[in-house]
């Protein structure tokens, strides 16, 4: 449970320094004993103890809590705004651990749109293992909320922007609404990312990440992350933490923590390469819809300029040929990678209806048969763009 120790603080009050000077200091002293820059990575599985139950520097068992793990979170978390972070296994494992706060009979309310491994961890799991309800809501308008609302209600769930519509949520609002009625805001920021959205500023009461994506940002390291300012919320946290052991290994946290030093340079280049990849798709006569909330005419532009900083690295379009060309583009490029997951260096291009989504087939979740949805990479903006342009071009 980390945030403000200032034993991995890197240096003194963190939180009066920019977020990219905290992006690489925060929570990474240099090694005490050797001077080494790099936070160094700590595989012990047990620590030496001055006398039974005095562990030194608070460590004795690497599920329980580890220097390198504890780095990863104090960086995370500082850039979150938040006093507790927690780091996960995975994703799915951070979410697991928030779900494990409710009692039996309890309903979650989520986007109509969210990403099918949640929608089935929910339903599949929580649900029919633990008694967890769900309902489905139009969180574009927050009165849906109220309308749904239930004594036994007690969280509300969002993507902004969503995976894979890119629909666009007024945290704020919608945190004052649910907070009105007794709930709480669990914001999933993967998209956006700290750099560009900031969920907790705006009213909300827990950010998670899937940091497998843009927080590691290299395709090769699997987490997730659970931020709050919420001091009973976090003991809960890391109660769970511990005792259900779903905690990523010090090389992952090494290697999480070494992406999130690039995280405001390599955001500044996937929203700089996605507007030209948004241009092109506009332009083009095999595309019928583009989805981006930095389109003037996307319904959650206004919001999205108030609520970030830019607009992110995530482009999904409709085709006007359907789904049998959706399914063919995605064969034909050659940069864009035919491949699941986001928010890495390299770009990546799917088909959700059969891929990423296909648990939430025929469900109220379920996604266009029609869509593509691409992770715009790092790569040269041109290159991109003549890649794109000419498997479009193959539909015709």
């Amino acid at each position: 449970m980390m945030g403000g120790d200032p034993l991995l603080s890197g240096f003194e009050n963190p939180e009066d320094f920019g977020f990219e000077t905290r992006a690489i200091r925060a929570g990474q002293p240099h090694d005490q004993r050797t001077g080494g820059v790099v936070t160094p990575i700590s595989l012990s599985t047990t620590f030496a103890q001055d006398a039974p139950g005095s562990p030194k520097n608070g460590y004795e068992y690497s599920r329980t809590g580890n220097p390198t793990r504890h780095a990863y979170e104090a960086c995370v978390a500082s850039l979150e705004g938040a006093k507790y972070g927690f780091a996960f296994a995975s994703g799915l494992s951070a979410e697991d651990a928030l779900f494990r706060q409710l009692s039996p009979g309890s309903q979650i309310l989520l986007g109509n749109d969210a990403y099918g491994g949640t929608f089935r961890l929910i339903d599949s799991v929580h649900g029919k293992k633990s008694g967890l309800a769900n309902a489905a809501v139009d969180l574009t308008k927050p009165e849906q909320i109220e309308e749904v609302w239930t004594p036994d209600t007690k969280m509300v769930w969002l993507e902004t922007p969503t995976n894979p519509m890119l629909s666009v949520f007024d945290i704020q609002a919608i945190a004052e609404l649910v907070h009105n009625l007794g709930g709480i805001v669990v914001v999933d920021n993967t998209f956006a990312t700290p750099y560009l959205q900031q969920p907790l500023s705006l009213g909300a009461d827990v950010v998670v990440h899937s940091a497998t994506k843009y927080i590691g940002g290299h395709s090769d390291v699997v987490g997730g992350f659970v931020a709050t300012n919420h001091e009973s919320l976090a003991d809960d946290l890391v109660y769970v933490q511990n005792a259900v052991g779903a905690v990523p290994s010090p090389f992952d946290c090494y290697l999480a923590l070494r992406g999130v030093k690039t995280l405001p340079v390599r955001m500044d280049r996937h929203c700089e390469n996605a507007q030209r990849i948004v241009s092109l798709l506009k332009a083009h006569d095999a595309v019928s819809q583009v989805l981006y909330p930095g389109l003037a005419e996307h319904p959650g532009h206004e919001i999205a300029s108030r609520q970030m900083k830019n607009f992110g690295g995530m482009v999904s379009f409709r085709l006007v040929a359907g789904q049998a060309a959706a399914e063919r583009l995605v064969t034909t490029t050659e940069i864009f990678t035919l491949a699941e997951s986001l928010g890495a260096v390299e770009s990546l291009i799917e088909h959700p209806g059969v891929m990423t989504h296909l648990s939430v087939a025929g469900s109220a979740l379920e996604v266009p048969d029609d869509l593509v949805r691409v992770s715009v990479g790092i790569e040269s903006a041109d290159d991109l763009v003549a890649d794109l342009t000419q498997a479009l071009d193959q539909l015709a």
